[in-house]
């Protein structure tokens, strides 16, 4: 496997207080305090979101409605990164939630891979943020958590989401039959990949693109 600077041991926590930093993005876990901003994103894109999503199981609270259900929320995820299945962050414009990247389903032994997911509130989609985000997520991920695919896998007729991997330019393997169960149907997903080496191929040219700071971008609020 290629070796980076930024290493550590697969098997490795990243911690509840884990910064990632981009141009213009901040990715962080969510904790209890950001319930009343990440509810009222999730409400008032609650149409715009959910036609994307697995449907909630009958009788579970929403997390976007009920503080409580939130809070599981956020502990169930720091176990699941205490225990390196899963790795999600809130991304943050100017200190403002706007949105979701999330590593999951992690495997390690002899597969090292990782499912990568996103959502922007769609008052902020088309300024290039979940891009840079995924960009952020991926260096996490193949330097360090050391996996070595990372997978993205979208409905095809989610033309949004399907451009943020065309931007990145992050290659299409084909389209798995029935594949999740979103909205109550089971959908049809494209599958996009990266590998480790294609990442260290492509690694100088997409943080530089996507991440690295530019004049404009140096002494504005992450």
């Amino acid at each position: 496997m290629t070796q980076f600077p930024r290493s550590q041991h697969p098997a490795a926590g990243t911690g509840g207080g884990l910064r990632l930093y981009g141009r213009r993005v901040m990715l962080r876990p969510l904790v209890g305090p950001d319930f009343a901003a990440w509810g009222e994103v999730r409400r008032a894109n609650e149409e715009w979101l959910t036609r994307w999503e697995p449907l909630r199981a009958p009788g579970a609270p929403d997390p976007a409605r009920h503080r409580e259900a939130f809070l599981a929320r956020c502990s169930s995820r720091d176990k699941e990164r205490q225990y390196g299945q899963a790795h999600s962050f809130g991304v943050f414009v100017n200190g403002t939630i706007s949105g979701e990247i999330n590593l999951n389903n992690v495997q390690r032994g002899a597969a090292q891979t990782a499912t990568l997911g996103y959502w922007i509130d769609e008052r902020r989609a088309g300024h290039g943020y979940i891009p840079e985000g995924v960009v952020i997520a991926l260096r996490h991920g193949f330097e360090d958590l050391r996996l070595h695919r990372i997978e993205i896998c979208i409905v095809p007729r989610n033309h949004n989401s399907r451009r943020v991997v065309e931007k990145l330019m992050v290659r299409e393997e084909g389209v798995a039959l029935r594949f999740l169960e979103i909205a109550g149907e089971w959908e049809d997903h494209i599958r996009y990949a990266m590998t480790v080496e294609e990442w260290a191929a492509r690694r100088d040219d997409l943080v530089r693109q996507w991440v690295a700071p530019t004049p404009e971008s140096e002494g504005q609020a992450p």
